[in-house]
């Protein structure tokens, strides 16, 4: 029998490591003698940094501990493979399907988002070249929600879920002095806003909702944003927004970038976001002469595993298996969708796609569920949204504080 290997990539979640607990105990399950870890991603394959995680993972609490445990267990990478007719491709390509000869793999698994896609349509495509036997499935997750063919990404609903909580409790701390203030949210989101979109959650009977959401798939323009919030601060005392960190002007540029911060690059091309808010709330101040606050929720709203949602728990734990079912029977190339089939009551089932459907691609949120003036979201969103969200998986606690299990790479 083959064995198995799985990695993951890119931004973490705070429950993709119930997906890594899907393919090991299911690839167990169906006779892989040995499931490996890639520590850190490809990048630590090609550097043989590997694990055998029968050997870290002993007995049902420590899967259970796995699966509660936000972030990425076997660690994670941005690393970009070269593309497969490249000149300087073949040694690279080599190297991996040499280590994976050496490990006896017959099943490979990577979970990640569409840059993490990217690396297993590449894997597979010069599989197919050069006749390997080696099944390449990718396991979908991202706090982002933009792979395409999927319903939603594992990931998406805990972070939607945490944001729709802080909002509340930002709304309500933003009230208590009755005084003019303007409180600016920055959230994830670098060409597509479904994690900002997630703030229209805390509308609710007992929240009155934020005042304004403000997405990248809507050009942004400052002087109309100014003004939209002087006449809002007309109406009511305390504002509250919530802005995607990639909002753009209608040439292109970041709205961040106009605050002449650094702006790093990463392997895939990605320009570091940061400072959205802050420059507006700079902007608003001195515009309207109003007191400002600039949040940036940052990494806080991919690692909250004291949020995190039964559902996106249990659906990540299941691509995660439904990967290896595909595997095992026979598929490569493809990634495992989540297809919804009912809200009330809500339903979903898994289906596999091509690579090539999701590698590079980004889905957007649509713009029909969006308001005519683009500050809030309408109805269809919410019913989107919220069956996501729903129940709470409660961390295991150990003298008042979360427990997790972590690798420590450094004894590797």
């Amino acid at each position: 029998m083959k064995n198995a290997i799985v990695g993951q990539s890119g931004g973490p979640t705070s429950v993709i490591n119930a997906s890594l607990a899907g393919v090991f105990e299911a690839a167990h399950e169906r006779g892989a003698e040995h499931v490996y870890g890639m520590v850190h991603g490809i990048k630590g394959l090609l550097e043989e940094r590997y694990i055998d995680m029968s050997e870290k993972l002993h007995g049902a609490l420590d899967i259970e501990l796995l699966k509660r445990t936000p972030s990425s267990y076997l660690g994670s990478c941005r690393y970009k493979l070269p593309e497969v007719d490249a000149p300087d491709a073949k040694p690279v390509y080599e190297k991996i399907m040499a280590l994976l000869k050496k490990l006896n793999i017959g099943y490979f698994f990577y979970i990640g988002g569409n840059d993490s896609m990217d690396t297993i349509n590449k894997l597979a495509m010069y599989g197919k070249q050069v006749g390997s036997d080696i099944r390449f499935i990718g396991v979908p997750k991202t706090i982002d929600n933009d792979l395409c063919v999927t319903d939603h990404t594992p990931g998406y609903g805990s972070a939607a879920k945490y944001i729709g909580t802080v909002m509340k409790e930002i709304i309500r701390d933003a009230t208590v002095y009755g005084t003019n203030y303007v409180t600016i949210v920055e959230i994830m989101g670098r060409n597509a806003g479904w994690l900002t979109a997630a703030a229209a959650l805390a509308k609710s009977e007992d929240c009155e909702g934020v005042d304004m959401i403000c997405l990248p798939e809507v050009p942004f323009n400052v002087d109309r944003f100014v003004e939209k919030v002087k006449r809002m601060q007309a109406q009511k005392a305390s504002v509250v927004i919530a802005v995607s960190e990639g909002v753009k002007l209608e040439d292109g540029r970041y709205v961040c970038e106009l605050a002449d911060d650094v702006h790093a690059v990463d392997a895939f091309g990605h320009k570091a976001l940061t400072g959205t808010a802050r420059f507006l709330a700079n902007t608003v101040a001195r515009a309207l002469n109003t007191k400002t606050r600039s949040i940036e929720l940052s990494t806080l709203q991919r690692c909250a595993g004291h949020l995190t949602s039964r559902t996106d728990i249990t659906e990540a734990y299941q691509v995660g298996g439904a990967a290896v079912k595909a595997a095992f029977e026979g598929h490569t190339g493809e990634m495992v969708a989540i297809k919804r089939l009912s809200n009330a009551p809500y339903q979903c089932t898994t289906e596999l796609h091509p690579i090539s459907e999701v590698a590079n691609l980004e889905k957007k949120v649509p713009l029909e569920w969006v308001n005519a003036d683009h500050t809030q979201m309408l109805p269809a969103f919410i019913e989107y949204a919220l069956p996501l969200i729903q129940a709470e998986l409660t961390p295991i606690y150990v003298s008042g504080l979360p427990h997790h299990i972590y690798l420590d790479d450094r004894k590797l």
